[in-house]
């Protein structure tokens, strides 16, 4: 801890450390954390309501989504063809393209009428590509503009594409962060 700091509050905040010499009281330091914390989950919100209609709604995930518990539910029932067409659409790939970032190939997705449910490991996958789009649009506040830097080499992701690291969860985090590090005005 830092010499002149405190926690805000003990066990609400604890990574949060105020002055206690200063103009701002320990109730008002309180309540702009608390206000930060909600303006954080109210851009959880958003980037939820955006990946819903990234992948088509409610009608295309055949029930409502309010929370990301809700979304753990969904990938339990697994996600419908349908979601996934809509992301494909949304991101401007092919079947085949989509099926490549994908662990399901081409063909069985053909297969495949509309409502038909994927496994939860497609499911999850199909979601953090919608999370993905849904930051990269928020962050580049334009589509064509985060499409177009999804498919050029970066620097920050050893020159290589964006889209190309979609393929693994871990590959997925890796541009989520780069994402939030452009959002945050971090050169990437």
């Amino acid at each position: 801890m830092l010499p002149g700091t405190t926690n805000a509050e003990p066990g609400s905040f604890p990574e949060a450390r105020v002055p206690m010499e200063g103009l701002l009281t320990k109730q008002t330091i309180v309540v702009i954390l608390k206000k930060n914390v909600a303006k954080r989950n109210g851009g959880e919100l958003m980037i939820l309501a955006d990946v819903i209609k990234i992948l088509g709604g409610r009608k295309a995930l055949l029930r409502s989504v309010r929370s990301r518990m809700d979304l753990i539910d969904l990938i339990n029932t697994g996600l419908t063809k349908t979601a996934l067409l809509n992301l494909a659409r949304y991101l401007s790939l092919s079947l085949h393209q989509m099926a490549a970032l994908l662990p399901v190939t081409e063909r069985t997705i053909q297969r495949y009428d509309a409502r038909d449910h994927f496994n939860p490991v497609v499911s999850e996958h199909i979601l953090q590509i919608a999370e993905v789009a849904a930051k990269g649009a928020e962050v580049f506040k334009d589509k064509e503009n985060f499409l177009e830097w999804l498919s050029l080499p970066n620097k920050a992701l050893a020159n290589k594409t964006p889209l190309s690291l979609l393929k693994t969860k871990y590959g997925t985090d890796m541009v989520m962060d780069v994402l939030v590090r452009i959002q945050h005005g971090v050169f990437s």
